[in-house]
């Protein structure tokens, strides 16, 4: 398969895990939509699909010119989380080792998404569970459908949705968290948006919609301001806040405003015109 994002965005990575897995779509001003197309008609996961999802993922960390990375499902399912059939077998061949590994596999692959430059969104349609659920908290922020429905099962199978968990408490809290994963219950797109899991509500059917209207506000910032909000984001939180903090983000300040994109940025500014770097 070819690559869609090779041209004119990055090299063609050419791996053939993303056969049939991912697609990946791109339009020159730099917004990429990556599909998931997992088992089944829920867009399930394995460690085939993480494995594939890592990939695409990766084929963005040296995408400099995308600007927004949309994540959604195939068929108007976000992911139905974990394959059964992939469950099965777990239950009946796999040592915990073998579990490991594979759990280790979605591990990597969330952190992979986490590590993407540009600004990602999920676009949540359907149903999103479980690991689905976790792919939701890795991305920037989320866009769901009124429809939508949520849930972490896990505890009704005897498990722990472990490798998701610092995705999702970072996402919306420790308490919300608990709750959520110990009862195992179904919640919908409002009670999603008040946790602070999704960021946005659309109208069934008006997903496509968030598409256009997030990547026209994008086009208009500064990349490399972009790309460093989402790193400074990673380095202050949680931080005291501490001289050595404050000396930091001033720091900061003073060299992005000083760069070649931010002297553009108010010089456009004073000449009451567009920046040279705004795609709109």
């Amino acid at each position: 398969m070819t690559n869609p994002i090779a041209h004119p965005l990055v090299e063609n990575v050419g791996s053939p895990d993303l056969e049939g897995l991912v697609s990946i779509d791109s339009t020159r001003a730099g917004a990429v939509v990556l599909t998931l197309n997992g088992p089944g008609p829920g867009n399930a996961i394995n460690g085939e699909v993480a494995s594939a999802l890592k990939d695409a993922f990766e084929t963005l960390h040296a995408a400099d010119h995308v600007r927004v990375v949309f994540l959604r499902g195939a068929g108007g399912t976000f992911s139905s989380g974990a394959d059964i059939e992939w469950l099965k077998t777990a239950a009946t061949d796999w040592t915990e080792a073998d579990m490991r590994n594979e759990a280790m596999l979605m591990a990597n692959m969330l952190h992979a998404l986490t590590k993407i430059p540009a600004l990602v969104v999920a676009l949540v349609e359907g149903e999103a569970i479980g690991g689905g659920v976790g792919l939701i908290a890795a991305c920037d922020m989320a866009v769901a459908a009124a429809d939508a429905r949520f849930a972490f099962p896990e505890v009704k199978m005897g498990g722990v949705p472990a490798v998701v968990a610092p995705y999702i408490v970072n996402a919306i809290g420790p308490r919300h968290a608990k709750g959520l994963f110990m009862t195992g219950r179904t919640f919908d797109a409002l009670h999603a948006q008040q946790i602070g899991l999704i960021q946005q509500i659309e109208d069934a059917g008006a997903i496509d919609a968030a598409i256009a209207r997030i990547t026209t506000e994008v086009l208009a910032n500064g990349p490399e301001a972009m790309h460093e909000c989402k790193k400074m984001v990673w380095e202050v939180w949680g931080r005291p806040l501490e001289h050595s903090l404050l000396e930091e983000t001033a720091k900061r300040f003073a060299k992005t405003r000083f760069s070649d994109e931010g002297r553009e940025g108010l010089q456009a500014v004073v000449d009451g015109r567009r920046p040279g770097w705004a795609m709109l």
